[in-house]
């Protein structure tokens, strides 16, 4: 078992119970890494088509991991397309701790779908990109400073769809391909500092996006959600759609020493949907 003990590490994407980043969270802390809940906290505002978070539901989330694993946390409203709020996190952070061990850049969405690209809006495009790909680069340029005295690990969450691409869901495809790609500069230029870089590609994970997704198909084709459930399990080799908490073993690996030779790399958590690097 990884050990993450006096570890500490930031997780974009965190504050809600039902998605990868709350998982990740609370595997990095039940392994003793003291946690830093960063996410979106007023969600009438974001205008995303799945919800987010609130500054009342990472507060709880922070206090509930602080005492059920005896760590120290701290939730942070992130907007990770807003450069000053990125930067003002970074001060909190290191007011708080003094350093970063550990970034998880896992904050994503997706607006304007289902659209071709030749009908997609571009405001929806560009939000986008720039939620899912700009907001990696802005929150890791801020946090490497706080990383680069002792080394640490970055772990980005990129997704199957920037391998395979899904229909009518370009922007996110294509922001999640650039997610790929910059894990691969960042683990080269990194890499001086004893910085690991590798991204993670979750496939069908049960989370409210998967659902929603769920729900629109089965609008758009006029069938049920279980229905489109049991198609999508027919892809999957292992039958089944995965579990947040599948993912975070995977991100718990991946940022512990037991990883120390893996950097610059993108695997696929998908139940052997996707069978290719």
């Amino acid at each position: 078992m990884a050990s993450l003990t006096d570890k500490i590490a930031l997780i974009t994407g965190a504050g809600k119970k039902s998605g990868i980043g709350y998982a990740i969270a609370k595997k990095f802390a039940s392994l003793g890494a003291h946690v830093i809940i960063a996410d979106f906290g007023s969600a009438e505002d974001f205008g995303a088509d799945v919800g987010t978070s609130t500054t009342e539901e990472m507060d709880l989330i922070a206090r509930e991991l602080a005492e059920a694993f005896n760590v120290k946390t701290l939730a942070v409203n992130l907007d990770v397309t807003n450069t000053q709020l990125v930067t003002d996190m970074a001060e909190a952070v290191s007011e708080r701790f003094g350093r970063v061990d550990i970034l998880v850049n896992n904050a994503g969405a997706t607006f304007g779908v289902p659209n071709g690209v030749h009908t997609y809006d571009e405001d929806a495009w560009v939000r986008t990109v720039d939620v899912n790909l700009h907001g990696v680069f802005r929150v890791s340029k801020a946090m490497v400073p706080l990383m680069q005295e002792r080394g640490g690990a970055i772990v980005n969450t990129a997704s199957r769809a920037g391998k395979v691409p899904p229909l009518f869901n370009g922007a996110y495809a294509v922001s999640k391909a650039g997610v790929i790609m910059l894990t691969k500069v960042m683990a080269k230029e990194l890499s001086g500092l004893k910085i690991r870089v590798n991204a993670i590609c979750p496939g069908q994970i049960m989370t409210d996006l998967e659902k929603w997704r769920f729900g629109l198909e089965a609008q758009f084709l006029n069938t049920t959600v279980e229905e489109q459930e049991k198609k999508m399990c027919q892809t999957i080799p292992l039958n089944r759609i995965g579990k947040p908490s599948e993912v975070a073993d995977m991100a718990a690996f991946l940022a512990s020493d037991e990883a120390s030779y893996v950097t610059g790399q993108a695997l696929n958590i998908c139940g052997g949907q996707l069978m290719e690097l």
